[in-house]
């Protein structure tokens, strides 16, 4: 019959249910979530250092939140100076100019984007240019220190001399820079550290035309473990001699090998921080101090860091090693 729409109630049902079930979803993958609102904690402890006359090192502590740190914001008289990722409570801002007196706030920044409260302001005057600064500092001496627990130690250092004047002392481990104080400063506290590791620590000072001196001899530390954990299998006293022959450069390494509760079948060898060579030893593992000759091809004046661990006797791999500097020869 024309002219006549015939209802289909089912349709209507199935709509209305469609409708329900798509509220549903929406409801349970968000309706209820709470959004994070709530802001990090503002950094503390921040400090200004003048590295040159055109540079400045800022450093602070960690910052809380409910949810995770995800970067810093550094602020040179109120207007954004760099952005740093969580893990770093550090920066460098260069392109300053010279006598010039600057202010430093930091803030942090969680995954929602809400910031933190700017920090206490640092104050610091670069240092005036030093145009006849023509010579690079000498390097600190004995170079000593000290674990207080396990994740402090303090350090001090024989100064540095410079045909101007040394304007900072740099703390670098595992040849990246940690920590910085003024050229009137010949001691450092170092925080944040974990127990049961070895560190190794050198010194470099910097003068005001931002030149660095060589490195101090390295000092290495062993934080105490915490209460209960078990003993560091770290290898100590690891040494090694470099030598030229051709073409190519022989690094000799010995160290002592560590009181795992049985023998040590491998070692890992680390340069620059990466996996290198298994050591394997091709009969009964030596007792004692253990050698290995690393042959490398780069060329002379090559810088490498290197480190080992050990392979224990359930299977998994020790604790590393202090580390150690080569430069090949020429």
């Amino acid at each position: 019959m024309e002219g006549i729409t015939v209802q289909r109630p089912h349709a209507r049902t199935a709509s209305a249910c469609s409708t329900a079930l798509l509220l549903a979803v929406l409801t349970a993958c968000g309706g209820s979530a709470e959004a994070d609102t709530r802001n990090p904690t503002a950094p503390e402890g921040v400090t200004a250092q003048a590295g040159s006359s055109t540079s400045v090192h800022v450093m602070w502590e960690r910052a809380t939140d409910n949810e995770g740190i995800t970067a810093y914001d550094v602020f040179r008289e109120g207007r954004k100076a760099a952005t740093v990722g969580a893990a770093k409570l550090m920066t460098d801002i260069d392109g300053l100019t010279a006598s010039t007196a600057h202010t430093f706030t930091v803030r942090a920044r969680d995954a929602a984007g809400n910031l933190s409260a700017p920090s206490a302001a640092a104050r610091v005057t670069t240092p005036a240019a030093a145009p006849a600064d023509e010579e690079a500092p000498t390097g600190p001496t004995e170079l000593r220190g000290e674990a207080a627990d396990g994740r402090t130690v303090t350090l001090s250092w024989g100064g540095s001399t410079d045909d101007v004047g040394v304007t900072s002392y740099d703390v670098y481990q595992e040849d990246s820079r940690i920590h910085s104080v003024p050229g009137t400063q010949t001691t450092a506290r170092l925080t944040g550290l974990r127990p049961g590791t070895v560190y190794t620590f050198t010194v470099r000072a910097r003068d005001a035309a931002d030149r660095s001196s060589p490195d101090s001899e390295p000092l290495d530390l062993t934080t105490p473990s915490a209460p209960g954990a078990p003993d560091s299998t770290a290898p100590t006293g690891l040494r090694t001699e470099t030598t030229a022959r051709g073409a190519e450069s022989l690094v000799d390494l010995s160290w002592d090998q560590p009181d795992t509760g049985g023998t040590v079948p491998a070692y890992q060898l680390f340069l620059n921080g990466r996996l290198t060579t298994t050591i394997v030893w091709g009969g009964t593992p030596p007792a004692g101090r253990a050698t290995y000759r690393l042959t490398l091809t780069d060329p002379p004046g090559t810088r490498y860091s290197l480190k080992i661990r050990p392979k224990l006797p359930d299977g998994t791999w020790g604790d590393f090693s202090a580390q150690r500097t080569v430069v090949l020869p020429g």
